[in-house]
């Protein structure tokens, strides 16, 4: 290029700002304010998810399965069980109606309490049942009738009819002469610990007389703010207690506690970990700068980058997770890269006008900004609905990042960019890094072995638990199981799930089911087992058991009359229309407890589940899953092990994708770069790699996680090779890359400190492999000029990270034919 083409080049590049950069500016205004308006409505009506299971998929092998969880979830994320204990019960009682009038003061927490032992809801249920009641029979009575001789019941009968009950009978002797109907009501106690007492639930445990409370949440138990309303009422309930009850203890139980506990969490470590990081890049910025202006406006980017990528990830999911907002806020050390090389270059080029300035930057910003959205949209391509957030989040929050930087900095940058000393400083550091000439043949043969190493499969703790997605209080999950013993709750982590064509067919099932589960009862493998059947047992089943009483009932009252000379009849049966439905027994408060196990018809299918109560760990596991085989319409389901599973298969898919990533990542360099690309790429390779290795000697567990971190850390890593790349041997463009890497490495240093494993194992992966990067990154530059010249090879010319021309080389250490695109050959 001639010295006249040159100069008009530099005319061209510094015109005043035209009504494409005005128009764009304004654009960006309207965009920022409609982000606004958006921003006030949405945390006005705080539409945060907290939900662990909303993050996962759905089980694509087992669709019926996550169908039953979700509706599970559905049913139960609202309630809470509370137990409140004294030595005595008198005092118990009172303490229940002090602790229900102080809650009840607390209106932030929206609970309300549900009534579930009061003397007419018992009443109501027998009067509801009555008209069934010769239906209805325990596994174990049904044996008993069916084996008993006529003698047998006869004499069973005459004893309970002279000796003193041992409980009060339900009805008259001559109505029920063998108590069946008592008997069946008390197998269904037998079901939870918990006793009508004095209008009042009630548990005797741990030598304190207990009242259990049963509260609902008036809204979903996952739209919570980051504050402790729930936990803060149930102190300040419990703390008017203690006032006449000193020794009086509480223990809470259900979704919402563990909602709002994880919502406090993240509320903390989004403020740790964001305004941390945002403090981190501003500090960098001023030691960089030792202005106000860039720190301010690149704080100005990261504020509009994370709102757009707010009001964009709500508006197309609905809600936001609060994970995806503690990943988030880890951006802030990503983000900033523009508004820092922005700046570094104004002080490489302080004459140069801002506009000019900016179009000599696009290529360089453009290129990271699309190497790290395919990293971005490599993680959002697994089935995770939290993954996909997190990556729809990112990307819209780096391109707002930008655009601000593009759009805005030029206007609103209007004074002088002098050097700071540490500015200088920084940027010298990068003649301190050799060139490492046989990078290349080192480079691969080094990633072979690597490859070969991890390949043996043994150095990693491979560990897929979706415990991973969450960090529940140890406090919180102490009393989760302490109200399951003291109540003989069922564990919802492993049932069955019974499915069938209509209602009928789905009690057949179960009662077909539950003779294995005696068994398994008998053996000791669980203590108890909950369904719908227990209460409502099918129709062929009623007809079966009417007829045995009948039979017995008959046997009996003509015996006994036979023997006493008495004429005992039984009073005329109530008209029954039919047997007793599901229907009609879910309309009924006695319910409430099973309700829960009832999925009801969906996609042309009934469903229930069966659950269990006092498994024997995991040694148990095998019999539970074996008693399902064969079973039509039964489904065993172990949910912790199928997350695990569904972890796995990911974790491998994602490391499948992840390699695809690198490949299309070294694509896009290659357009760019040519066969220079591999500089730009093998450092974050390297990385990787070393990470891995790292992460097994160190004997950390590997999971789905680390490589979603090596996912991002292929799409910053690869900025650093790409600035050093179109801008070699400017101490700008080295120092933007510090700089940067420094904020970035803050950033997910802090995500490290997350309490959340799955966050921390980002921040972990990502604080080994972003020094390795940088640190390797220089080493791939071409050889110097005077290199080229001693060895005989041409000079090319280039442009700096400011515009400006520069000398520069070509790749040519290892036969290089294409130099970087951005370079300008010059025709002589």
């Amino acid at each position: 290029m001639t010295t006249h083409a040159a100069a008009e080049h530099s005319s061209k590049a510094d015109r005043p700002a035209g009504a494409f950069w005005r128009t764009a500016a304004l654009a960006w205004v309207l965009v920022v304010l409609a982000v606004c308006v958006h921003q006030f409505q949405f945390w006005k009506q705080g539409r945060i998810d907290t939900d662990v299971l909303a993050l996962l998929p759905l089980n694509e092998q087992a669709p019926d399965v996550s169908l039953a969880t979700q509706q599970l979830s559905e049913q139960m994320q609202r309630q809470i069980v509370v137990l409140l204990g004294t030595s005595q019960w008198d005092e118990t009682k009172a303490a229940a109606q002090t602790f229900r009038a102080a809650l009840k003061t607390q209106t932030a927490a929206h609970l309300k309490e549900e009534a579930i032992a009061r003397e007419s809801s018992m009443q109501s249920a027998l009067s509801f049942y009555q008209p069934w009641r010769a239906n209805l029979l325990t596994t174990q009575q049904r044996d008993e009738l069916v084996k008993a001789s006529d003698a047998n019941l006869v004499q069973r009968a005459l004893q309970d009819l002279y000796q003193p009950a041992t409980q009060a009978r339900l009805t008259d002797w001559v109505n029920d002469p063998l108590g069946l109907w008592t008997q069946w009501w008390s197998a269904r106690a037998a079901q939870s610990q918990a006793r009508p007492r004095d209008s009042e639930l009630w548990v005797a445990a741990q030598d304190k007389q207990w009242v259990v409370l049963q509260y609902v949440l008036d809204g979903s138990a996952f739209s919570l703010s980051g504050n402790p309303v729930i936990g803060s009422a149930m102190a300040h309930a419990l703390a008017e207690v203690r006032k006449q009850s000193p020794d009086a203890q509480l223990i809470m139980a259900g979704v919402p506690l563990h909602a709002e506990a994880a919502a406090v969490q993240a509320s903390g470590e989004i403020n740790v970990i964001g305004w941390g990081s945002l403090a981190g890049v501003l500090v960098l910025a001023w030691i960089a700068f030792r202005s106000l202006r860039p720190v301010l406006l690149v704080g100005l980017s990261l504020l509009v980058g994370c709102a757009v990528a707010l009001s964009v990830t709500d508006i197309v999911f609905g809600k936001v997770h609060l994970l995806t907002l503690v990943f988030g806020a880890s951006l802030v050390g990503v983000a900033e890269d523009y508004g820092i090389h922005y700046f570094a270059s104004r002080q490489g080029a302080p004459d140069r006008k801002p506009h000019a300035l900016m179009r000599g930057l696009l290529p360089a910003l453009w290129l990271a900004l699309g190497t790290s959205a395919i990293a971005y949209v490599a993680l959002g391509m697994a089935a995770f609905p939290g993954l996909r957030q997190m990556a729809l989040f990112s990307v819209v929050g780096l391109a707002a990042a930008m655009l601000t930087v593009i759009c805005w900095f030029p206007w609103l940058d209007r004074g002088r960019m002098p050097q700071s000393r540490a500015a200088l400083r920084i940027g010298k550091t990068l003649s301190w890094w050799p060139r490492w000439r046989t990078a290349l043949p080192w480079s691969l043969g080094l990633c072979a072995v690597a490859l070969l190493w991890i390949a043996k499969g043994h150095v990693l703790n491979n560990m897929d638990d979706v415990r991973q997605l969450q960090n529940s209080s140890p406090s919180l999950v102490a009393q989760q199981m302490q109200v399951g013993q003291m109540l003989g709750l069922p564990s919802p982590a492993q049932f069955y799930l019974v499915k069938g064509a209509n209602a009928e067919e789905v009690l057949q099932r179960e009662e077909t089911l539950k003779a294995r589960l005696d068994a398994l009862v008998v053996n000791k493998e669980l203590t108890g087992y909950s369904a719908v059947s227990d209460w409502v047992p099918s129709a062929q089943t009623q007809a079966r058991n009417a007829a045995l009483v009948q039979h017995a009932n008959k046997v009996v009252l003509e015996g006994v009359n036979a023997q006493l000379g008495e004429s005992f009849a039984p009073a005329a049966a109530d008209e029954m229309a039919g047997s007793l439905t599901v229907q009609a027994w879910l309309a009924q408060p006695i319910s409430a407890a099973a309700r829960p196990l009832w999925l009801g018809e969906r996609d042309g299918a009934f469903r229930s589940m069966v659950m269990l109560r006092g498994v024997r760990g995991q040694a148990a596991l095998p019999a539970l899953s074996a008693a399902a085989e064969g079973l039509n319409g039964v489904t065993w389901v172990d949910k912790p092990a199928e997350i695990s599973g569904l972890l796995k298969r990911y974790r491998i898919s994602m490391t499948e994708l992840l390699a695809l990533g690198h490949v299309l990542v070294l694509a896009a360099l290659c357009i760019r770069f040519g066969r220079s690309a591999w500089r730009a790429w093998l450092p974050t390779v390297l990385a990787s790699l070393a990470v891995v290795i790292i992460m097994a000697l160190m004997g950390e567990p590997w999971q789905l996680f680390n490589v979603l971190a090596l996912m991002l850390l292929l799409g910053v890593g690869i900025d650093y090779g790409i600035y050093l790349q179109e801008h070699e041997d400017d101490p700008q463009a080295w120092l933007a890359v510090v700089i940067g890497a420094g904020s970035t490495w803050l950033s997910f240093g802090l995500l490290g400190l997350s309490q959340t494993p799955a966050l921390r194992a980002f921040g972990v992966t990502l604080m080994f492999g972003l020094p390795i990067v940088l640190l390797l990154a220089p080493l791939f530059r071409a050889a110097r000029p005077d290199d080229l010249q001693a060895s005989g090879q041409p000079v090319v010319r280039g442009s700096t990270m400011s515009g400006m021309p520069a000398t520069d080389s070509s790749d040519s250490t290892e036969g290089d034919a294409s130099p970087n695109s951005n370079k300008v050959r010059e025709k002589e």
